[in-house]
Protein backbone atom coordinates (compact mmCIF):
# COMPACT_ATOMS: atom_id res chain seq x y z
CA UNK A 1 0.00 0.00 0.00
CA UNK A 2 1.97 2.98 -1.30
CA UNK A 3 0.93 6.61 -0.98
CA UNK A 4 2.30 9.39 -3.20
CA UNK A 5 4.00 11.33 -0.42
CA UNK A 6 4.91 14.16 -0.25
CA UNK A 7 1.98 15.50 -2.23
CA UNK A 8 2.56 18.54 -4.49
CA UNK A 9 2.12 22.17 -3.50
CA UNK A 10 0.77 24.31 -6.33
CA UNK A 11 -0.22 27.96 -6.81
CA UNK A 12 -3.53 29.27 -8.17
CA UNK A 13 -5.84 32.29 -8.07
CA UNK A 14 -9.59 32.10 -7.52
CA UNK A 15 -11.81 35.19 -7.66
CA UNK A 16 -8.73 37.39 -7.23
CA UNK A 17 -7.51 35.43 -4.19
CA UNK A 18 -4.02 33.99 -4.78
CA UNK A 19 -3.48 30.75 -2.87
CA UNK A 20 -1.28 27.72 -2.48
CA UNK A 21 -3.01 24.36 -2.88
CA UNK A 22 -1.78 21.27 -1.04
CA UNK A 23 -2.75 18.46 -3.40
CA UNK A 24 -3.60 15.68 -0.96
CA UNK A 25 -6.22 14.62 -3.50
CA UNK A 26 -3.28 13.09 -5.41
CA UNK A 27 -2.08 10.96 -2.51
CA UNK A 28 -3.74 7.79 -3.81
CA UNK A 29 -6.26 6.69 -6.39
CA UNK A 30 -8.04 4.50 -3.87
CA UNK A 31 -7.82 6.56 -0.69
CA UNK A 32 -9.19 10.07 -0.20
CA UNK A 33 -6.43 12.44 0.89
CA UNK A 34 -7.24 12.98 4.55
CA UNK A 35 -8.41 9.37 4.92
CA UNK A 36 -5.03 8.16 3.65
CA UNK A 37 -3.36 10.34 6.26
CA UNK A 38 -5.64 9.09 9.03
CA UNK A 39 -5.11 5.45 8.10
CA UNK A 40 -1.31 5.72 8.21
CA UNK A 41 -1.08 4.39 11.78
CA UNK A 42 -3.13 1.29 11.02
CA UNK A 43 -0.95 0.25 8.06
CA UNK A 44 1.54 -1.39 10.40
CA UNK A 45 -0.21 -1.43 13.76
CA UNK A 46 -3.26 -3.69 13.53
CA UNK A 47 -3.68 -6.04 16.51
CA UNK A 48 -2.78 -9.64 15.52
CA UNK A 49 -6.12 -11.08 16.66
CA UNK A 50 -8.19 -8.78 14.41
CA UNK A 51 -10.00 -10.30 11.45
CA UNK A 52 -12.71 -7.64 11.01
CA UNK A 53 -12.79 -3.86 10.82
CA UNK A 54 -16.03 -2.15 11.85
CA UNK A 55 -17.04 1.45 11.24
CA UNK A 56 -20.11 3.62 10.72
CA UNK A 57 -21.31 6.89 9.19
CA UNK A 58 -23.04 8.24 6.11
CA UNK A 59 -23.93 5.97 3.23
CA UNK A 60 -21.64 7.72 0.71
CA UNK A 61 -18.79 8.40 3.10
CA UNK A 62 -15.26 8.68 1.73
CA UNK A 63 -14.05 6.95 4.89
CA UNK A 64 -16.36 4.02 4.17
CA UNK A 65 -14.70 3.31 0.84
CA UNK A 66 -11.18 3.96 2.13
CA UNK A 67 -11.67 1.51 5.00
CA UNK A 68 -13.26 -1.06 2.68
CA UNK A 69 -10.21 -0.82 0.41
CA UNK A 70 -7.83 -0.98 3.36
CA UNK A 71 -9.55 -4.05 4.81
CA UNK A 72 -9.48 -5.76 1.41
CA UNK A 73 -5.74 -5.14 1.03
CA UNK A 74 -5.12 -6.46 4.54
CA UNK A 75 -7.29 -9.55 3.96
CA UNK A 76 -9.80 -8.49 6.60
CA UNK A 77 -13.59 -8.43 6.64
CA UNK A 78 -15.19 -4.99 6.72
CA UNK A 79 -18.60 -4.27 8.25
CA UNK A 80 -20.12 -0.84 7.95
CA UNK A 81 -23.22 0.60 9.61
CA UNK A 82 -25.29 3.39 8.04
CA UNK A 83 -28.19 4.85 9.96
CA UNK A 84 -30.33 4.89 6.82
CA UNK A 85 -29.90 3.40 3.34
CA UNK A 86 -32.21 5.03 0.75
CA UNK A 87 -34.12 2.54 -1.35
CA UNK A 88 -32.85 4.17 -4.54
CA UNK A 89 -29.30 3.29 -3.48
CA UNK A 90 -30.30 -0.24 -2.57
CA UNK A 91 -31.76 -0.68 -6.05
CA UNK A 92 -28.96 1.12 -7.87
CA UNK A 93 -25.70 1.29 -5.86
CA UNK A 94 -23.23 3.90 -7.11
CA UNK A 95 -20.46 6.18 -5.92
CA UNK A 96 -18.52 5.29 -2.78
CA UNK A 97 -21.16 2.77 -1.76
CA UNK A 98 -20.73 0.76 -4.95
CA UNK A 99 -16.94 0.92 -4.73
CA UNK A 100 -17.01 -0.26 -1.11
CA UNK A 101 -19.38 -3.12 -1.91
CA UNK A 102 -17.03 -4.24 -4.67
CA UNK A 103 -14.28 -4.45 -2.03
CA UNK A 104 -16.43 -6.88 -0.03
CA UNK A 105 -18.04 -4.52 2.45
CA UNK A 106 -20.86 -5.93 4.57
CA UNK A 107 -23.42 -3.13 4.79
CA UNK A 108 -25.84 -2.90 7.72
CA UNK A 109 -28.68 -0.45 8.27
CA UNK A 110 -29.07 1.00 11.76
CA UNK A 111 -26.51 1.36 14.54
CA UNK A 112 -27.77 -1.39 16.85
CA UNK A 113 -24.97 -3.77 15.88
CA UNK A 114 -22.35 -1.35 17.16
CA UNK A 115 -23.27 -2.38 20.68
CA UNK A 116 -21.83 -5.85 20.14
CA UNK A 117 -18.26 -5.51 18.88
CA UNK A 118 -16.38 -8.79 19.32
CA UNK A 119 -12.81 -9.11 20.62
CA UNK A 120 -11.57 -10.03 17.14
CA UNK A 121 -13.06 -6.85 15.65
CA UNK A 122 -11.56 -3.37 15.51
CA UNK A 123 -14.03 -0.49 15.75
CA UNK A 124 -12.87 2.67 13.97
CA UNK A 125 -14.89 5.79 14.69
CA UNK A 126 -16.91 7.64 12.04
CA UNK A 127 -14.68 9.43 9.56
CA UNK A 128 -11.61 7.72 11.11
CA UNK A 129 -11.81 10.33 13.88
CA UNK A 130 -9.37 8.59 16.20
CA UNK A 131 -6.33 9.56 18.25
CA UNK A 132 -4.29 7.25 16.02
CA UNK A 133 -4.96 9.60 13.09
CA UNK A 134 -2.45 12.07 14.51
CA UNK A 135 0.51 10.10 13.10
CA UNK A 136 -0.46 10.66 9.48
CA UNK A 137 -1.57 14.28 9.99
CA UNK A 138 1.77 14.99 11.66
CA UNK A 139 3.43 13.86 8.44
CA UNK A 140 1.20 16.29 6.51
CA UNK A 141 2.28 19.12 8.83
CA UNK A 142 5.95 18.32 8.22
CA UNK A 143 5.43 18.42 4.46
CA UNK A 144 3.69 21.80 4.66
CA UNK A 145 6.53 23.28 6.76
CA UNK A 146 9.11 22.05 4.27
CA UNK A 147 7.21 23.13 1.15
CA UNK A 148 5.95 26.60 2.11
CA UNK A 149 8.06 29.76 2.26
CA UNK A 150 8.90 30.41 5.91
CA UNK A 151 6.44 33.21 6.59
CA UNK A 152 2.95 33.59 8.03
CA UNK A 153 0.22 31.60 6.29
CA UNK A 154 -3.46 30.95 6.93
CA UNK A 155 -4.12 27.25 6.32
CA UNK A 156 -7.73 26.45 5.49
CA UNK A 157 -9.61 23.17 5.23
CA UNK A 158 -13.29 22.27 5.76
CA UNK A 159 -14.33 20.02 8.64
CA UNK A 160 -16.66 17.09 9.13
CA UNK A 161 -15.50 15.68 12.46
CA UNK A 162 -12.69 18.23 12.34
CA UNK A 163 -10.00 15.64 13.12
CA UNK A 164 -7.65 16.66 10.31
CA UNK A 165 -7.90 20.38 11.11
CA UNK A 166 -7.37 19.78 14.83
CA UNK A 167 -4.39 17.49 14.46
CA UNK A 168 -2.82 19.65 11.77
CA UNK A 169 -3.02 22.65 14.11
CA UNK A 170 -1.62 20.62 16.99
CA UNK A 171 1.22 19.16 14.94
CA UNK A 172 2.26 22.55 13.56
CA UNK A 173 2.35 24.05 17.05
CA UNK A 174 4.34 21.12 18.42
CA UNK A 175 6.84 21.57 15.58
CA UNK A 176 7.28 25.23 16.47
CA UNK A 177 5.58 26.52 13.32
CA UNK A 178 3.44 29.09 15.13
CA UNK A 179 3.56 31.30 12.03
CA UNK A 180 1.20 28.82 10.35
CA UNK A 181 -2.39 29.19 11.61
CA UNK A 182 -5.14 26.67 10.84
CA UNK A 183 -8.67 27.84 9.97
CA UNK A 184 -11.73 25.71 9.32
CA UNK A 185 -15.48 25.87 8.79
CA UNK A 186 -17.96 23.28 10.12
CA UNK A 187 -19.78 21.39 7.36
CA UNK A 188 -21.56 19.00 9.73
CA UNK A 189 -23.35 20.82 12.52
CA UNK A 190 -22.06 24.12 13.86
CA UNK A 191 -19.12 25.45 15.84
CA UNK A 192 -20.42 23.90 19.06
CA UNK A 193 -20.57 20.48 17.40
CA UNK A 194 -17.03 20.89 16.08
CA UNK A 195 -15.63 21.90 19.46
CA UNK A 196 -17.38 18.92 21.05
CA UNK A 197 -15.66 16.60 18.54
CA UNK A 198 -12.30 18.21 19.24
CA UNK A 199 -12.77 17.92 22.98
CA UNK A 200 -13.22 14.17 22.59
CA UNK A 201 -9.77 13.93 21.00
CA UNK A 202 -7.86 16.80 22.61
CA UNK A 203 -8.51 18.58 25.91
CA UNK A 204 -6.04 21.43 25.37
CA UNK A 205 -7.99 24.11 23.54
CA UNK A 206 -4.81 26.01 22.61
CA UNK A 207 -4.45 23.49 19.78
CA UNK A 208 -7.93 24.17 18.36
CA UNK A 209 -8.07 25.83 14.91
CA UNK A 210 -9.94 29.08 14.36
CA UNK A 211 -13.52 28.44 13.26
CA UNK A 212 -15.20 30.57 10.59
CA UNK A 213 -18.88 30.05 9.88
CA UNK A 214 -20.69 31.00 6.69
CA UNK A 215 -23.34 33.70 6.83
CA UNK A 216 -25.96 31.22 5.61
CA UNK A 217 -26.49 27.98 7.49
CA UNK A 218 -25.94 25.03 5.18
CA UNK A 219 -27.32 21.61 6.13
CA UNK A 220 -24.94 18.75 5.54
CA UNK A 221 -25.78 16.60 2.52
CA UNK A 222 -28.39 19.02 1.19
CA UNK A 223 -27.98 20.31 -2.36
CA UNK A 224 -27.43 24.03 -2.96
CA UNK A 225 -27.24 25.73 -6.33
CA UNK A 226 -24.45 28.00 -5.05
CA UNK A 227 -22.41 24.93 -4.04
CA UNK A 228 -22.51 23.57 -7.57
CA UNK A 229 -21.79 27.01 -9.04
CA UNK A 230 -18.68 27.65 -6.94
CA UNK A 231 -17.47 24.08 -7.56
CA UNK A 232 -17.83 24.65 -11.30
CA UNK A 233 -16.06 28.02 -11.16
CA UNK A 234 -13.19 26.52 -9.15
CA UNK A 235 -12.70 23.86 -11.81
CA UNK A 236 -12.86 26.41 -14.61
CA UNK A 237 -10.36 28.81 -13.01
CA UNK A 238 -7.88 26.26 -11.63
CA UNK A 239 -8.43 23.19 -13.81
CA UNK A 240 -8.58 21.21 -10.53
CA UNK A 241 -11.59 19.12 -9.55
CA UNK A 242 -12.65 19.79 -5.97
CA UNK A 243 -15.06 17.79 -3.84
CA UNK A 244 -18.75 18.76 -3.99
CA UNK A 245 -19.84 18.25 -0.39
CA UNK A 246 -17.24 20.09 1.70
CA UNK A 247 -15.13 22.28 -0.58
CA UNK A 248 -17.91 24.62 -1.79
CA UNK A 249 -18.87 25.35 1.82
CA UNK A 250 -15.24 26.12 2.61
CA UNK A 251 -14.76 28.46 -0.33
CA UNK A 252 -17.92 30.37 0.49
CA UNK A 253 -16.49 30.91 3.99
CA UNK A 254 -13.19 32.07 2.51
CA UNK A 255 -14.84 34.49 0.09
CA UNK A 256 -17.04 35.94 2.83
CA UNK A 257 -13.95 36.53 4.97
CA UNK A 258 -11.35 37.28 2.32
CA UNK A 259 -9.81 40.11 4.37
CA UNK A 260 -8.56 37.55 6.90
CA UNK A 261 -6.42 35.75 4.36
CA UNK A 262 -3.22 37.47 3.31
CA UNK A 263 -1.30 34.27 2.52
CA UNK A 264 -3.70 31.37 1.99
CA UNK A 265 -2.91 27.67 1.81
CA UNK A 266 -5.90 25.47 1.01
CA UNK A 267 -5.63 21.76 1.76
CA UNK A 268 -7.39 19.66 -0.88
CA UNK A 269 -8.39 16.61 1.16
CA UNK A 270 -9.57 14.51 -1.79
CA UNK A 271 -12.98 12.89 -1.77
CA UNK A 272 -13.68 13.44 -5.45
CA UNK A 273 -14.76 9.80 -5.91
CA UNK A 274 -17.92 10.89 -4.12
CA UNK A 275 -18.62 13.45 -6.85
CA UNK A 276 -20.11 10.71 -9.04
CA UNK A 277 -23.13 10.31 -6.76
CA UNK A 278 -23.27 14.03 -5.92
CA UNK A 279 -23.41 15.03 -9.58
CA UNK A 280 -26.22 12.55 -10.17
CA UNK A 281 -28.19 14.24 -7.39
CA UNK A 282 -27.47 17.73 -8.76
CA UNK A 283 -28.48 16.59 -12.24
CA UNK A 284 -31.76 15.21 -10.90
CA UNK A 285 -32.58 18.32 -8.83
CA UNK A 286 -31.24 21.17 -10.95
CA UNK A 287 -30.73 19.61 -14.38
CA UNK A 288 -27.04 20.55 -14.35
CA UNK A 289 -24.43 18.98 -16.61
CA UNK A 290 -20.95 18.02 -15.51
Amino acid sequence: MNFNIPTPLEQYTFKNIPFFLKRDDLISQDFSGNKARKIEHYKGNLPENIDTIVSFGSIQSNAMYSLAKFASIKGLHFRYYANHIPQILMDNPHGNMLLALKEGMELCEGYEGLENIASNELLIQEGIATKEAFIGIEQLAQEIIEQLPKKSFEIFLPSGTGTTALYLSKALQKMGADYLKVFTTPCVGDSAYLIKQWNRLEKESRFYPRIIETQKKYHFGKLYAEFYQIWLELRQETNVEFELLYDPNAWIAILENRDIFSNLLYVHQGGILGNVSMLERYKYKFGVKR
